[in-house]
């Protein structure tokens, strides 16, 4: 059997040094969720295939196209997760959680699946962060989930993106645009499956990426003239809140999300230094989907999707220092067999207190384990040899200055932490 294995086409690995990189967007934008209440949700990594049929939309491309469905050794057909809302509400109904206080505030992280062409930026194994606010049907709510996704990224240093934002109305205001935009796209020179997919869901239609089609529906019907008085009201609060808080903002009328779950509020963040994948997440709100998918209540909920891999790529087009997180703080350098019993002890210690430690393997000179503590990114080499070991002390050089002082071993665990305040 060939050896010669790789990844799956467009499935990106992750290893250090660049994974600190990745660890840092992921925790970042997940540490935005939980300073705003929102507690951890472990999804299943895929489900039944219904769920996404049903709560997604089967004329979506998400579903029509881009879904890996098999059967399952008892013969049921399940697909790896493409997004997590669906999932989240059927967490939400399954388990009655519901039937607590609302809004149920939920964060999750992981990876999603989708089949589509890979390209930069797009992949077909994709890392995202999401939340869910489910039950409360509030301006303010849409504001704040808006506002952590803005959070998240500032606080990666990140600048160069913009908050587009638009409403899709309700049940009242679609039916009045969908007449009005059957009623346009029927009167365009559209391919079969184009006019197909406008008889069944015109909006997919403004959502296809072909320059072609693009250009004859530039002058669609705009669905933001066509909201209710309540969709309306309810798009100005949010927007007043998002002013109050300080969230720039773009209005884009022409903004369509690939999901049909969404109503009202709708939002992308968009980076203009990714190309033609430029979107870095988005998100809205989608009253329904509970009723869709079997609840009993017919609770409103929005939440968001944040690409952990495109803000990488938006960081790095930004050239944004590294935020990555030190692998190791301390790296040990033992020169001899004692030295390294006694500093496997140490770095053990070091450990236990939430020091992270590493080691130079292998009997390595001291030219050679210098070098692999350089490389290891770590503020401090803890060199000892038999003299400092006879003398109960130890060489501790801070590899950021290149000060180096002799400190007692007896004491070396709290002076380590001292040095790294």
């Amino acid at each position: 059997m060939s050896a010669d294995f790789q990844a799956p086409r467009g499935i990106p690995d992750y290893f250090p040094p660049d994974s600190a990189d990745f660890r840092a967007v992921r925790d970042t934008l997940t540490e935005a969720a939980r300073l705003a209440g929102y507690g951890h949700i472990e999804l299943p990594v895929f489900e039944d295939t219904a769920l996404f049929a049903r709560g997604v939309g089967e004329s979506t491309d998400v579903v029509s196209k881009e879904m890996y469905t098999f059967a399952d050794r008892g013969d049921r057909s399940v697909t790896l997760r493409p997004e997590g809302t669906a999932g989240v509400m059927r967490a939400v109904i399954q388990h009655g959680l519901d039937r607590g206080q609302l809004p149920v505030k939920l964060c999750y992280s992981g990876p999603f699946f989708r089949y589509e062409k890979p390209q930069t930026g797009r992949y077909r194994q994709l890392q995202q962060v999401g939340v869910e606010a489910i039950g409360v049907d509030d301006p303010a709510l849409d504001a704040e989930v808006i506002a952590i996704s803005d959070e998240g990224y500032r606080r990666l240093g990140l600048s160069g993106f913009r908050l587009e934002i638009t409403s899709l109305g309700d049940d009242e205001t679609r039916p009045r645009y969908r007449e009005a935009l059957q009623e346009f796209l029927f009167g365009l020179d559209l391919d079969e499956p184009t006019r197909q997919r406008a008889q069944l869901n015109p909006l997919r239609v403004l959502d296809d990426k072909r320059p072609e089609i693009k250009e004859a529906t530039a002058g669609a019907p705009l669905l933001i003239d066509y909201l209710s008085d309540d969709s309306r009201a309810h798009f100005d609060a949010v927007l007043g809140h998002l002013d109050r808080l300080g969230v720039p903002y773009v209005r884009n009328p022409r903004l369509v999300r690939g999901l049909d779950y969404y109503t009202k509020t709708t939002f992308e963040f968009v980076h203009d230094g990714l190309g033609a994948q430029s979107g870095i997440g988005g998100g809205g709100r989608y009253d329904g989907l509970m009723r869709q998918l079997g609840g009993k209540q017919d609770l409103s909920g929005i939440g968001f999707g944040l690409g952990v891999d495109r803000t990488l790529l938006a960081l790095r087009a930004e050239e944004v220092a590294s935020r990555g997180i030190e692998r190791v703080a301390v790296f040990g350098v033992p020169l001899g067999a004692d030295a390294k019993t006694e500093l496997v002890t140490l770095a053990g210690r070091l450990r236990a207190v939430g020091i992270a430690v590493d080691l130079a393997y292998g009997d390595r000179g001291l030219k050679g384990a210098m070098k692999a503590a350089d490389r290891s990114g770590a503020r401090l080499a803890l060199v000892l040899g038999d003299r400092e070991l006879a003398e109960r002390t130890i060489d501790v050089k801070d590899l950021r200055t290149g000060e180096q002082q002799q400190l007692p071993l007896d004491t070396i665990v709290d002076d380590i932490r001292r040095l790294l305040v």
